[in-house]
Order: structure tokens, then C-alpha cells, then sequence
């Protein structure tokens, strides 16, 4: 698989270019742009309510205006003969601040007007059936509509008079407006103003400063994310934020752990690398002690010589690769039939297990059962899983209370017994080629599919298993065991090398001692 990284572009400029984007971004900071927002905000509410507010002046004072005009219409009326001094009707006129005054009564128009009366047509305002959208519209129109026509307005009576009628300058009418305008907009401004900073303060206190904090622990992790004095502490709130740094807590918490277990196993790669340089010129010095070993003609010695030199040579390739990588990789099997009890066979031979042991190994394998892979990682896998039976095994018979495990004179384990009676455990191996219609993994794009099949071997023993916890991270480096001593690295490495030949292992659950179920290509019978 190919794969592509891409590389960053550490020029100068392009430096310099988000530097100056990330200045630009710090002026324009978030409670600058919060403080604006609610000042834009609290304009455009005070526009929207002033419209109306002078619409109901506007119709207020020409209502004030309809009522003085018809006071002084009834007192021309009540005065002798129903008639005043030119003199008078100027002062009254003038007093209402009007040019005419008209009253409608029993069908007769009493007129009362001054030599200012217009001759052009007039804008008329009927307050009498106008809607407050029409009134709106007119109040814009005043205000803003330079018209120097006069106006004529027109309203209801009271008692025996029907309607009213003035007709007067529109300057008036616009300058009241305009100060009632500005009146209106100083004390709403002061009020909006004090509510916008009330309510800045308070989204500072409870939401600004908290999102500072949080981004300012998030920027300073970033920088040392090794440190534990970086990891947010959480301010217990209750809300949204509060939440948000408790998981932030929690994070920081796992990753500065992964961390940590990282530059271990980092510091433990660079230890494997000095060791196997040492540990592989100490093979090769046995390695070459093994072959003169060969050329012994004792029977136990031609029987155990080849498989002694056959371990020193993995031993030795192993080394070499951790050198070569610096760290320890698996190579991708060289595959091809292998046949699997000779396997068996081999790992009794490794493990020191016979009849004469406290613990057998037995095996229920088809001799012609041949699977698909690399041998010597294929042994590797069976050379690990049985290394863990036999240490667990040998770990719950020393925990026995009426035996005790010893070694024999030949290195081999044996256990003595309060009662002499032999106590022993068992690691069994069986396997099968399973069916069509069984299998569990799909052959790779460059196998031939109707050349290959799928077997499956049960790896068991009965030995005391495995604790929950030790379950939940079986197959992860230095975490799935819970043994005194234990590395935690060989189920890993067997887990490791079955996914390579596109296998699969699994911990059979609720059994009795620990039961892997290994799923392999295998060549058709």
C-alpha cells in the first residue's frame, strides 16, 4: 500500500502570511465583535420602536390641535351675533396655531380663517378612519419629504359638532417630531446602552472568560503536552461549559498517558536495538558452538542439534531486523504449505513437555491438515501462545496449596505432592478445515481463492485464565497481562503475526482456563 505524506511548506512568506492572518484574527477579538454585535442590535430595536412612538405623538398633538380648534370655533360662535373683531379671530387663529378652522354641526360649515389661507391644493389627513400603517407612512412622509404644501386635517367633534377641520403649516408639525425624536432616541440610547453593557459584562463573566479558559489550557497543552501542571482543572460549573471542561480534562488526562506510554516505548525501542547488537553477536558465538554439535553422532544430540540451530538462526534474524528498523517490525510471511503437527510437534520439543512432565501437551490435528503460511512465523505463533500456557499453568500450580513445582535433574518441571499423588495440567491442541459456508475470513486479492481454505485451531489449557481486566487489552503490548513478571508482549507478537497471514485470534469466552480460537489459510485436501 502506497502512502503519501504530505510535506509542509515552511517558507518565510507563507510564514509570514499566517502569522499576519492570526494578528488580523486576535484584533478583532471575540468580545470586541460581541460588543459591536449588541450595539448593531440595540440600534436596529431602537429604530424599530421609534417609527411608532412618533406616529403616536404625531397623532397626539394634531389631536391636541383638533381640540383647541374647536374651543375656539365655539367661542367665535357664543360671542353677540356670533360675530368678533378681525383683531380677535388673528389672535385666536394664531393662538391654536392654525391658518383656518372649520366645524361641521346640524349641516351647516362654520368657517373661521385668516389671510394666510393657501390657494394651491392641500395634502389632507383624515383622523378619523386612518390605520396605524397609513399613519406610519405619513409620519415618514413629514419627516423626511420636503413639502411645503400646507396641510388640512381633519378629526371628529364633541357633542353637537360632527368634525373638525384646521388647516395649518406643516413646519410646526415636523419640529415637534423631530424633538420628541431626538428626546425619545437620548433616553432609549441611555437605557440600551446601559443594558448592552450589563448584559457584555455578564456574557463576559459567565461565557467569554470560561471560553478563554478552555482555549487558553487547549493552546498551553499543545505546547507541553507532557506536563501534567497543563492539564485543565475544571471549574465545577453546572452548565454547558462546565461539561465541556470535564471532557476536556479527561482527554488531556488519556493523552498525556499515551503519551508517556509512548516515550517509554520509544526509550524501551532504543534499549532493544544497544540489546540485540550485544545479543546477537552472543548467538552468533553459540551459533557457532551448535555446529560442531552437529557433527556429534550421540542420538539425542542429531535428534535436538538441527532444531537448536534451526531457533538460534531466528533468533539471530530477529536481532538483525530490530537493528535494521530500530524497532521491532514483523516482515510479511513468506508463505507456503506448511503442515501443522510437525509444528506441534516442534513446540513439545521447545516447551521441554513430555509423558514424564506435570504438564502434557496433546493434539488432535489430521496429519495431512497443511495450512498456508510462513514456517518460522507460523512456529513463532504456537512458540507464544504455548509459553503463556505453560507460565500460567506452572503459576497455578505453585499457587496450589497441597503441591509444589520443582525442577528434576533433566530441567524438567515436576510436582511433589502432600499426598504423592501426581498432579498435572493439560494444553491441548485441535484443529479442522472448516466449510464453505464456516468461514470467517476472505482470502487476499493476490491468493487464489479456489486453491486455498480456512482452518481453524483451538489452542486450551486448563489452567486459571485470564482476570477481566487483562481480557479487555489482550492482545496490546505491555497492558494484557496481569502476571508478576509477565512482559505482556507475546500474545501481541502472535496477534500480530496471524493478522500478516490474514488470520484472526480470539479469546473464547466463558471457558474453563483460556481457549484461543485461531483462524488460518490452509490448502485444500
Amino acid at each position: 500500500m502506497n502512502r503519501h505524506t504530505a510535506q509542509p511548506d515552511d517558507s518565510p512568506g507563507d510564514s509570514s502570511k499566517v502569522e499576519g492572518k492570526a494578528g488580523n484574527r486576535r484584533i478583532i477579538s471575540l468580545p470586541i465583535r460581541l460588543l459591536v454585535l449588541m450595539l448593531i442590535f440595540a440600534l436596529v430595536v431602537e429604530l424599530l420602536g421609534l417609527v411608532p412612538a412618533i406616529t403616536a405623538f404625531r397623532r397626539s398633538w394634531l389631536n391636541d390641535r383638533l381640540s383647541a380648534a374647536q374651543i375656539a370655533a365655539l367661542v367665535v360662535e357664543a360671542s353677540p351675533d356670533a360675530s368678533i373683531s378681525p383683531a380677535v379671530e388673528e389672535r385666536l387663529l394664531d393662538g391654536v396655531g392654525v391658518m383656518g378652522i372649520a366645524l361641521g354641526s346640524s349641516g351647516a360649515r362654520h368657517l373661521l380663517s385668516n389671510d394666510l389661507m393657501p390657494n394651491q391644493p392641500l395634502r389632507t389627513y383624515d383622523m378619523r378612519d386612518t390605520g396605524w400603517l397609513e399613519q406610519m407612512c405619513d409620519t415618514l412622509a413629514d419627516l423626511f419629504i420636503n413639502n411645503d404644501r400646507a396641510i388640512r386635517v381633519i378629526g371628529d367633534g364633541t357633542g353637537d359638532v360632527a368634525f373638525v377641520e384646521l388647516i395649518m403649516d406643516p413646519a410646526p408639525l415636523k419640529s415637534a417630531m423631530l424633538a420628541f425624536a431626538v428626546r425619545v432616541a437620548g433616553v432609549s440610547f441611555l437605557v440600551w446602552g446601559a443594558a448592552a453593557i450589563a448584559l457584555y459584562w455578564a456574557l463576559m463573566r459567565l461565557i467569554v472568560r470560561p471560553v478563554r479558559r478552555l482555549a487558553g489550557h487547549i493552546t498551553a497543552f499543545e505546547r507541553e503536552p507532557g506536563n501534567p501542571a497543563r492539564i485543565i482543572i475544571p471549574s465545577g460549573n453546572r452548565d454547558e461549559i462546565g461539561e465541556a471542561e470535564q471532557a476536556l480534562e479527561r482527554m488531556e488526562r488519556t493523552l498525556a498517558a499515551e503519551l508517556r506510554q509512548q516515550q517509554r516505548l520509544a526509550a524501551l525501542g532504543l534499549a532493544v536495538s544497544k540489546i540485540s547488537h550485544e545479543l546477537r553477536n552472543l548467538l552468533t558465538a553459540a551459533q557457532l558452538m551448535s555446529d560442531r554439535l552437529a557433527q556429534v553422532s550421540d542420538p539425542v544430540v542429531e535428534r535436538f542439534a538441527p532444531r537448536l540451530i534451526a531457533n538460534l538462526d531466528r533468533a539471530i534474524n530477529f536481532c538483525e531486523s530490530a537493528l535494521s528498523y530500530g524497532r521491532v517490525t514483523e516482515a510479511l510471511p513468506q508463505r507456503r504449505p506448511v503442515k501443522l503437527l510437525p509444528l506441534i510437534d516442534e513446540l513439545r520439543d521447545n516447551l521441554g513437555l513430555g509423558d514424564h512432565t506435570p504438564i502434557r501437551l496433546s493434539a488432535d490435528v489430521p496429519a495431512d491438515l497443511t495450512l498456508y503460511g510462513d514456517p518460522d512465523q507460523l512456529s513463532r505463533v504456537l512458540l507464544n501462545l504455548g509459553r503463556n500456557a505453560v507460565q500460567a499453568l506452572e503459576q497455578g500450580m505453585s499457587t496450589n496449596a497441597t503441591s509444589t513445582l520443582a525442577t528434576n535433574t533433566n530441567g524438567k518441571p515436576t510436582v511433589s505432592a502432600s499426598d504423592d499423588r501426581p498432579l498435572t495440567r493439560a494444553i491441548s491442541i485441535s484443529a479442522r478445515i472448516l466449510s464453505p459456508e464456516e468461514r470467517r475470513t476472505q482470502p487476499e486479492a493476490d491468493d487464489d481463492q479456489d486453491a486455498l481454505a480456512e482452518a481453524e485451531i483451538r489452542f486450551a489449557d486448563d489452567g486459571p485464565g485470564f482476570a477481566p481486566r487483562a481480557r479487555e487489552r489482550l492482545f496490546e503490548a505491555f497492558r494484557g497481562t496481569t502476571r508478576p513478571g509477565g512482559s505482556g508482549l507475546g500474545l501481541p507478537i502472535a496477534a500480530e503475526l496471524i493478522r500478516l497471514h490474514g488470520g484472526s485470534i480470539t479469546l473464547e469466552p466463558d471457558t474453563r482456563g483460556a481457549c484461543f480460537v485461531i483462524h488460518l489459510p490452509a490448502t485444500k485436501r
